[in-house]
């Protein structure tokens, strides 16, 4: 006789009701999870995934959410229909839950011992075994010199520790599900394969099952036994996970597996022009102490770098956060102060004040990582778009701007007639095409993308890539690329340089990188990024 599922979700509709309008996220949903088995649940943003996920412990905001159908059954019993005080024992006890971003999760007033210990205390620990079970606990997440992180607060954590720390608190009660909502996305990749492998082994060891929310197909490979591929509120196919990367039937399975980044960089001419070069570059940010607050160190945050972009190349900077590779590009760009020489179409502005860089920030352009931040809420598109020529080419005539907002629109993929819509009504591949649109209107000759396309899904992520190399073969631009996703990089980039720690620790011709990493900082990096089986040495836990 075949065991019942630990959970089994069946029927389950989700809506949402606002000024009087009720929307249907999620439409009569069903699966189940048997005990110690992963099952994920993919689809893009908006697929109603994390919807799903959050119903399970009834943490939507009532009543504004409704499950107009459905049960969710946990060892037999519906949790729809519990009380709050019984959901309560169900919640961080039986059924853990890990968030996306770890630093809105925790408490950034309170120690990561208090945090832990909370967590225990809710949960019926007595106050004499909760400072050994923390310290358990975060050496079973792999935090190194874990008596030391006792005291630190979550800004004195990376992004990794941070979210080990998110593991430890849910793992504290043992719980015998645990629902983890894209807990790598915002990771870098060697991070991001130390989580994943983390979860698996204490999945084994805790005996647990695991609800595992994501957009990125190449995740579900590592960690899922079985698969739901979610779009527009519906379950459109399940099945084991080899058989759906083998064998996928519908065609929204097939077109995420077909969603990475694809293509190759434009040829390399290495007699192009040189738009920039950057001599011994150098960022150190001074450590103060004492009274007089007298420098007695400094974070060499970029250390002796040199950079040449020339036109139509794209020099990627890979590394994990922290390398450096965001600084070096604001100094390129002179958003920052720093030491050495920077050359720009000639000339030097190394020493150029901000008043000296103004009639030169056209043909420099950056774009951020995240569209929605970088995009002011109060201005419709076509101000957005049209602000720089305000202060550039303040004589255009209105019909000239309005043609140069509607070229650039057309340009990026955008119907001109959403101008006069707001950001927040775009999705955020939209927003990011409005983001190149407002650096394109310029005409620059060099443009920074500063990870432009590490908060988009899969399928949005190719579309990008391929809209921005059109862009370079079209108007022979240089690109400053800077991210930590070497999948865009591969398709993006003429020649990469890796960072570490401040420093250039490879640098060379992208396929040479790529295919032939020379030092172990780099064939880490790849091993992470490309699943190789075995990474080699260099991947050193936090």
């Amino acid at each position: 006789m075949t065991n019942p599922p630990l959970l089994s979700v069946r029927d389950l509709s989700v809506a949402f009701t606002q000024g009087g309008e009720t929307t249907t996220a999620v439409d009569r949903i069903s699966f189940d999870i048997a005990d110690g088995e992963t099952v994920a649940l993919v689809g893009e943003s908006g697929s109603g995934k994390s919807v799903s996920a959050l119903s399970v412990l009834k943490l939507l905001q009532y009543p504004a959410a409704s499950h107009p159908s459905g049960e969710i059954l946990f060892e037999g019993k519906d949790l729809l229909s519990a009380t709050e005080n019984e959901l309560r024992k169900v919640r961080g006890n039986d059924i853990a839950m890990i968030f996306q971003e770890p630093m809105t999760s925790l408490n950034p007033l309170h120690t990561v011992e208090k945090q832990i210990g909370e967590t225990l205390r809710l949960h019926g620990a007595r106050d004499v075994e909760i400072p050994s079970r923390t310290l358990e606990l975060l050496e079973q997440v792999g935090i190194r010199d874990a008596a030391k992180r006792l005291k630190a607060f979550p800004h004195q954590l990376s992004g990794g520790q941070r979210q080990r720390v998110m593991i430890a608190m849910a793992l504290s009660n043992r719980p015998k599900l645990l629902i983890a909502d894209e807990p790598t996305t915002a990771l870098d990749v060697t991070v991001q394969a130390q989580i994943l492998k983390l979860l698996d082994e204490l999945k084994r060891e805790e005996g647990m099952s695991m609800l595992f929310i994501t957009h990125d197909l190449g995740i579900v490979r590592r960690i899922a036994d079985r698969v739901c591929v979610m779009t527009e509120g519906r379950i459109v196919e399940t099945g084991p996970t080899e058989k759906i990367f083998s064998d996928p039937q519908h065609g929204y399975t097939k077109h995420l597996l077909a969603a990475e980044p694809k293509g190759k960089p434009i040829p390399l001419n290495d007699n192009a022009e040189t738009v920039l070069t950057g001599e011994n570059v150098r960022v150190w940010f001074p450590i103060r102490k004492g009274l007089l607050r007298k420098t007695v160190d400094n974070v060499k945050a970029v250390d002796g770098v040199d950079v040449t972009v020339r036109k139509g190349q794209t020099l990627g900077i890979v590394g994990e956060s922290g390398s450096g590779k965001t600084t070096l590009g604001l100094a390129l760009t002179r958003m920052i102060a720093s030491q050495g020489r920077i050359d720009f179409g000639g000339r030097e502005i190394s020493t150029y004040s901000f008043e000296a860089m103004r009639p030169l920030r056209r043909e420099i352009q950056i774009v951020f990582q995240d569209p929605f931040g970088s995009l002011s809420p109060r201005m419709s598109i076509d101000e957005i778009v049209g602000e720089g020529l305000g202060i550039h080419e303040p004589k255009l005539s209105r019909d000239e701007r309005d043609a140069r907002v509607t070229g650039a629109l057309d340009e990026v993929g955008l119907d001109p007639d959403t101008r006069f819509r707001y950001p927040h009504e775009f999705s955020g591949g939209q927003r990011q095409r409005i983001a190149i649109a407002r650096a394109m209107v310029l005409k620059p000759k060099f443009v920074m993308l500063d990870e432009p396309t590490s908060a988009l899904d899969m399928s949005v992520q190719a579309q990008v890539v391929d809209l921005l190399r059109d862009l370079q073969r079209k108007h022979d631009l240089a690109y400053l690329f800077i991210s930590h996703d070497l999948k865009v990089v591969r398709a993006l980039a003429n020649e990469v340089m890796v960072m570490r720690n401040g420093k250039v620790v490879e640098a060379g011709r992208a396929e040479e990188i790529f295919d032939n990493p020379k030092t172990d900082y780099t064939k880490a990096l790849m091993a992470a990024a490309f699943d190789i089986e075995v990474a080699p040495a260099g991947i050193v836990n936090e």
